[in-house]
């Protein structure tokens, strides 16, 4: 009964190294088709506390032990300041890492809900805490951050350019802004959305839930929704969207 228990625990080992290094495999693969990382980056990985940016951390925080250009990473959470945003997991995870980590204490969330008033208040809400990002990154001596956007972002960013604004336009996979110095990067972009699902469940990684008040009810749930229905009806649809984003980069 024992050797069967221990068999038990070996084969379970082996599964989660087996989805860690599909995960690190990917991610590499990204960093090195875009040539994201440079011998002595300093990177700030965004974190909202859900499951995409944990897992990017996570990820990255592996790729640095062993990747052959050295390079370090931290983490920056922006609490919007809509009261009931609990980081003690987030902060808890990166000390496990470890990884350096902030927390930028912020009001956006009454500042774009209550005094602006925001009928549609994902663009304003996303400029202002990319801005506490951007500042707190550069307080840290960082010179590049790490976005978790992934493989269903890029689609379903391109849907919403497509459909309400008339253009093609998706991700970039790295970015760099003069104003700011800073290099922005999608390490994930290779990832799909399940795959980061069950990582997560595997992990038992502590996603924090939303705290936005119209988290479930914008044009990306609506285009998240519509690009399922579209894989249901038209099995691989999703990827040749994707590869047709990639042969435009």
């Amino acid at each position: 009964m024992r050797l069967e228990y221990q068999k038990a625990v070996l084969l379970h080992m082996e599964k989660d190294t087996m989805q860690l290094q599909k995960l690190l495999s990917l991610v590499r693969q990204a960093v090195e088709r875009y040539q994201m990382i440079e011998a002595g980056d300093r990177i700030a990985v965004g974190v909202s506390g859900g499951k995409d940016s944990l897992t990017l951390l996570l990820a990255m925080k592996e790729l640095s032990r062993f990747y052959p250009k050295p390079f370090e990473v931290c983490a920056v959470s922006v609490d919007l300041g809509f009261g009931n945003g609990d980081y003690r997991g987030v902060r808890s995870f990166c000390e496990k890492l470890p990884a350096e980590f902030s927390l930028v204490s912020t009001q956006i969330g009454r500042i774009v809900m209550e005094e602006r008033k925001e009928k549609n208040p994902c663009s304003l809400c996303a400029k202002l805490r990319k801005g506490a990002l951007v500042t707190e990154a550069l307080r840290m001596g960082c010179n590049k951050i790490a976005y978790a956007h992934h493989k269903d972002d890029f689609v379903e960013t391109m849907l919403l350019s497509l459909l309400f604004q008339g253009q093609f336009y998706a991700f970039p996979p790295v970015t760099w802004f003069e104003d700011t110095r800073l290099t922005v990067l999608r390490p994930l972009m290779l990832v799909e959305e399940a795959q980061v699902r069950g990582f997560c469940r595997r992990y038992e990684i502590p996603v924090m839930k939303s705290a936005c008040p119209v988290d479930g009810t914008t044009k990306r749930a609506y285009v998240k929704e519509l690009l399922m229905r579209i894989q249901r009806e038209n099995p691989g649809a999703k990827e040749r969207m994707f590869h047709a984003i990639v042969r435009n980069l």
